[in-house]
């Protein structure tokens, strides 16, 4: 039988068969192949001995979170306890571009910053949205229209708010939720395991926060590739293969100077090329 896993905690899956659920373990083969089932993925079951035969060819996988198989991915983006990161936000668009996810921002915590400080934050949300980004504010605007058919995650900073958008769209999920730490800045962590839950006509997961992440598996022209409005201006660079950064002629550097590239994205983008973040 064919079925996809809705939730993993250690070497236990559960797996959604038409409209039964069943708790599987996976073959030691997976071992030897260095293949990890993931939630998301669609597998093959043996139903007598409980067992996952075969995991299904992957549209996708995100490692942090441990997911397969996405639609999209809405970036909880914190402007206030956490503060706002564009190197995290700009880190995880490239992440997720490169797997061929849908991202779509969601800043939240609007009501904790300043007049002066919400000018400045909705300036850098029309820039996002300028170059294609679908961009919500939490609580302001009308963000459950986007779940239906989809397999959705939610990532980003820890204490950015992801349980607790879960549960302003669903009551009744009732997901714990914690407090920040002031003294580091981040939230406790409150989700320990990826599970699919069912919401809006689609399935959503709630996955554990994390500060940081990676680029494996991405060389330099994967990051290059993946800022996105780099893509309108590339071809007037003196060089097919430019990289942006020392070249002469550079199409980029000077769509930064004019501003029409913001600033922050590009010094964002020369640390990823350069390792240093």
């Amino acid at each position: 039988m064919i079925g996809k896993i809705v939730k993993q905690i250690s070497n236990d899956y559960t797996v959604k068969i038409e409209d039964k659920t069943i708790v599987c373990k996976s073959r030691g083969k997976f071992r030897k192949l260095k293949i990890t089932p993931l939630v998301g993925d669609n597998v093959e079951v043996d139903l007598n001995n409980k067992y996952i035969l075969e995991v299904l060819k992957r549209k996708n996988e995100l490692l942090r979170p441990s997911i397969a198989n996405v639609d999209q991915a809405v970036i909880i983006t914190s402007v206030s306890i956490p503060d706002y990161s564009s190197n995290l936000l700009d880190k995880l668009l490239v992440i997720i571009e490169f797997n061929k996810i849908k991202p779509i921002i969601c800043f939240t915590k609007m009501d904790l910053i300043s007049n002066e400080k919400r000018l400045e934050i909705e300036e850098i949300i029309n820039y996002y949205k300028s170059i294609g980004y679908n961009v919500y504010i939490n609580k302001e605007e009308n963000i459950k229209q986007i779940f239906k058919d989809k397999i959705t995650v939610f990532t980003g900073q820890s204490g950015s708010g992801k349980s607790t958008l879960l549960n302003m769209l669903d009551s009744s999920l009732n997901l714990k939720t914690g407090d920040v730490s002031i003294a580091l800045g981040r939230g406790k962590h409150t989700t320990r395991h990826t599970e699919l839950i069912e919401l809006l006509g689609g399935l959503v997961a709630d996955t554990p926060g994390f500060s940081s992440v990676d680029f494996k598996g991405m060389k330099r022209e994967d990051i290059r590739d993946n800022f996105i409005e780099f893509n309108e201006y590339k071809q007037a660079c003196e060089y097919r293969d430019c990289m942006h950064v020392k070249e002469n002629n550079c199409a980029i550097k000077q769509a930064v100077i004019d501003g029409k590239i913001l600033k922050d994205r590009y010094d964002n983008y020369l640390k990823f090329i350069r390792g240093e973040s």
